[in-house]
């Protein structure tokens, strides 16, 4: 049943444990946290109904605090959890939260085939560049010259795009904020558990302690600021050409289109096999 829409938001979170967060003063990953929260209360969805499934890493910390059917998984794995949890229960609203490394790097794999079978789920990526709590290695978003513990003297290799590869793996909706646009960020996440299939929101978020200071970005604040000042919206971008797009991250919705859900399809096929077996 829906909870009362006088429910606080901070209902939702553990107060008697895990507190306080291990996250660095001024991280992103908190203010993704208050966005998920914000749009879960507006959908006045029960903590019965919401399972919320993390890998390993800073963003795969934000389960333990959350009040709901909650698991903090392996490395990686956290759409595999998730896609079973799915399979096993479709009327369970499911996300999945997850760092960077952690869903494209050593999950890259189970990410495009999620994204392919457009199981109903949604995946929030908090994207900052880097693996934060694992001792500040280079991601594939890490940008190519950027330097991390894996990379002293400048990285070699070229960051991809997480939105850009959900979309052409066939996600049914894609879209990407920063945590400095936290107004966004509420409504595209609220759209994106909404959505029937899956669902991709990328979050470019900072890490000023392993990322910002190797790379003289200065702190959290400094961080927030670039990303205020370097967003343009897809209805912008897409009147700029490539060289005025250099540098700049293009948030909102990428992609939104209506796609055969892979668990409805398997119910079709099941009827189609019930009757042929009678």
């Amino acid at each position: 049943m829906p909870i009362p829409a006088k429910v606080l938001r901070h209902d939702y979170l553990r107060h008697d444990k895990k507190f306080p967060h291990v996250w660095c003063p001024g991280c992103g990953i908190g203010i993704v946290m208050g966005s998920l929260l914000r749009a879960i209360n507006r959908l006045h969805l029960s903590k019965d109904e919401v399972v919320l499934a993390s890998g390993i890493g800073c963003t795969g910390r934000m389960p333990t605090y959350l009040d709901f059917n909650t698991l903090h998984t392996t490395h990686g794995r956290a759409l595999t959890f998730a896609t079973g949890i799915k399979l096993a229960n479709p009327a369970l609203t499911v996300l999945s939260i997850m760092g960077d490394g952690d869903a494209t790097a050593i999950g890259g794999n189970h990410f495009i085939h999620a994204a392919r079978r457009n199981l109903n789920l949604t995946a929030i990526i908090v994207n900052n560049s880097i693996y934060g709590m694992t001792g500040g290695q280079y991601s594939p978003t890490t940008p190519f010259g950027a330097k991390t513990t894996t990379s002293t003297y400048g990285h070699i290799e070229h960051a991809f795009s997480i939105a850009e590869l959900a979309v052409t793996a066939g996600a049914s909706y894609v879209a990407r904020s920063t945590v400095y646009h936290a107004d966004l960020m509420d409504n595209l996440i609220e759209q994106a558990i909404k959505k029937r299939g899956f669902a991709v929101v990328e979050v470019i978020s900072n890490c000023h302690v392993q990322y910002g200071r190797r790379n003289k970005l200065g702190g959290a604040v400094d961080m927030l600021k670039s990303f205020k000042e370097n967003a343009v919206t897809v209805l912008k971008a897409a009147k700029m050409d490539e060289k005025e797009l250099e540098g700049k991250t293009t948030i909102g919705v990428l992609t939104d289109r209506e796609l055969p859900v892979s668990t409805e399809e398997f119910i079709k096929i099941r009827k189609l096999a019930e009757e042929d077996i009678r």
